[in-house]
């Protein structure tokens, strides 16, 4: 089934270790693209509903291992997009570690653009992507950005981002997130220019339209 832009959509995954850039890229080039062509879906929304858990069981979860996804619902949601139909994707609340009641509405468009830490590691979603976009940094760089971004966004404090990244990131990094790398189809630098990381990565998102 095509879309309404009478084309088939295109998916493109961008991974990566947590902080290593893979946001930043994804919006530069939704910005580029513009919302009349692309869509951008985050894997976060996909974090099972932990509200049937004490707060403290919730907060003790390993969020960086793939168990912690609903893959299920997540590769359900990319047929659909595949096949030219709307979807639900769901809205995470990483404060309480629960769903929010609604959901957002997302109609498909030309390139879907997919961004999640794990999205390489599973086979059942590597397999629907077009192109697969790795964005490769150094440890030091994520950790810092990681840190920045958990407390200032999601109400976290240093002592628990430390003890969340020694217990389990750096562990499920070197367990799925690097070895996800050989997947891939491009290996990017998270400390590259932004300009022209978005120009390589969009040659090869025109070459897939023009196929």
């Amino acid at each position: 089934m095509a879309t309404e832009i009478g084309l088939t959509p295109i998916l493109v995954g961008i991974a990566g270790g947590s902080g290593s850039g893979k946001t930043t890229l994804t919006t530069a080039i939704y910005e580029r693209l513009g919302n009349q062509y692309a869509l951008v879906m985050s894997c976060d929304g996909y974090y099972k509903d932990l509200g049937h858990l004490p707060p403290e069981a919730r907060a003790a979860t390993n969020f960086d291992h793939p168990d912690a996804l609903d893959i299920e619902a997540l590769t359900r949601d990319l047929h659909q997009l595949k096949a030219g139909n709307s979807i639900e994707v769901p809205i995470y609340d990483f404060t309480t570690h629960t769903r929010a009641p609604i959901a957002r509405l997302v109609h498909p468009t030309l390139i879907v653009l997919i961004e999640g830490i794990l999205l390489l590691a599973i086979e059942a979603v590597r397999s629907l992507l077009a192109l697969r976009v790795f964005v490769d940094a150094p440890a030091d760089i994520r950790f810092i950005r990681r840190m920045t971004r958990d407390i200032e966004e999601r109400g976290r404090t240093v002592d628990s981002v430390i003890q969340q990244y020694l217990s389990t990131t750096r562990l499920m990094h070197d367990a799925f997130v690097e070895p996800s790398k050989a997947f891939a189809d491009m290996v990017v630098s998270g400390e590259e220019k932004i300009e022209g990381l978005t120009a390589r990565l969009l040659e090869r998102i025109q070459a897939l339209t023009s196929c």
